[in-house]
This record gives structure tokens, C-alpha cells and sequence, in this order.
């Protein structure tokens, strides 16, 4: 994968996450906007408050994702992308095209696991 195609990618995954999040109730900083009616009966205090909690374990998800696609994008400005943040090394097209936002080769991976 060059290096256009993927910034294209990351900046259209970005754009996903950021969908998601709205959809969610959520903006870009992954605070809750309170555009989601979660009820407001005394009777469904239980189901609204699963409901908030789910949605906040989403939310997280979302914004660990929008992080990591954030930091892939700065690497492609800084001209670092591909390239393992531990060992120098490239990271292997097969593993940027499976996992786009991969900051680290699959050997470094596995050692830190």
C-alpha cells in the first residue's frame, strides 16, 4: 500500500469513527452531548443507566480507535509511516494493509505481548 492510499484510508476510517461517535451522542472528544434521550421514567432508571454505560464502552472503543488513527496520520505528515516505532525497522505492507494503523513490526508486537 503507497503512502497516498493509505492517508486516503486513514482519513476515510477517521471520518467513520467520527459518524459513529455522532450517531452515539458523542463528539469528537468522546464526551457525551446529551442529544440521546436514554428515558427519563423512574421505572426505566435501571434500563437508561445500562444503556448509558453500554454506550459509554462504545464511546471508549471509538476514541481508542480515532487515537490510533490519529497517530497514523501523523506519521504519514512526519514521513514515519510504516516504520516501527521500536525497532526502526518497516513494517510490512501485508500488515499495513490488514491493520492500517500498525505503529509497530509483528515481531515487536509479539514481544510486548
Amino acid at each position: 500500500m503507497n503512502i497516498d492510499t493509505a492517508a486516503f484510508e486513514l482519513k476515510a476510517e477517521r471520518e467513520k469513527v467520527l459518524h459513529q461517535l455522532a450517531e452515539l451522542g458523542a463528539d469528537e472528544q468522546g464526551e457525551l452531548t446529551g442529544d440521546v434521550d436514554y428515558g427519563e421514567g423512574f421505572a426505566d432508571a435501571a434500563a437508561a443507566t445500562a444503556e448509558r454505560t453500554e454506550v459509554l464502552g462504545i464511546v471508549e472503543n471509538l476514541m481508542k480507535a480515532l487515537n490510533d488513527v490519529d497517530a497514523a496520520l501523523k506519521h504519514v505528515a512526519a514521513g514515519t509511516y510504516g516504520i516501527c516505532e521500536v525497532c526502526g525497522n518497516e513494517i510490512s505492507p501485508a500488515r499495513l494493509e490488514f491493520r492500517p494503523t500498525s505503529t509497530r513490526c509483528v515481531d515487536c508486537k509479539a514481544q510486548s505481548e
